[in-house]
């Protein structure tokens, strides 16, 4: 992930088995790589460019003082994720639009600060765990880094038309 500006956030996800892909987000577009079918889906966020970038900074560059105006936030506990000490929060979603896609968050934020581990409940049931490593803060990272590198014959789709 990388801050461009004040505003604008860029970011890779990398994915590995059993279900490969590689995200790209930047400014209100997301690219989604799915390289076992070869293909590239693009999507414009548009009007949910503010609802995806207060997810992204969940923990990655939000203020105390933002997170508490859109979530209602406890500490949980203490808990060690690989090996280092984390503070356990709970966030719900103080709006409603908000809560349609995400029931809560837990956040286990290191003593430097940030996420070892985010967990995303939705209202369905399911949730989504990331669990980070090799975390590097402040770090010059290349442009490059943030872009998809296709091979040839690659076909991109674009669902929402």
């Amino acid at each position: 992930m990388k801050r461009v500006g004040s505003r604008e956030i860029r970011m890779r996800i990398d994915f590995g088995e059993p279900d490969p892909r590689t995200i790209i987000f930047e400014k209100a577009t997301i690219q989604i790589y799915y390289p076992k079918i070869q293909t590239v889906q693009v999507y414009n966020l548009g009007k949910q460019r503010s609802l995806v970038d207060q997810f992204l900074l969940l923990g990655f560059g939000s203020s105390g003082t933002e997170l508490a105006r859109n979530y209602s936030m406890k500490v949980t506990g203490e808990e060690q994720i690989a090996g280092e000490a984390a503070t356990r929060l709970e966030l719900v979603p103080k709006a409603a639009s908000v809560r349609e896609y995400i029931e809560k968050a837990e956040l286990w934020i290191s003593a430097g600060g940030y996420p070892l581990r985010q967990r995303f409940d939705r209202p369905s049931g399911d949730y989504t765990l990331i669990t980070y490593s090799d975390v590097q803060i402040n770090t010059k990272m290349p442009d490059e880094a943030l872009k998809l590198k296709l091979p040839k014959g690659v076909k991109i789709e674009y669902p929402q038309k």
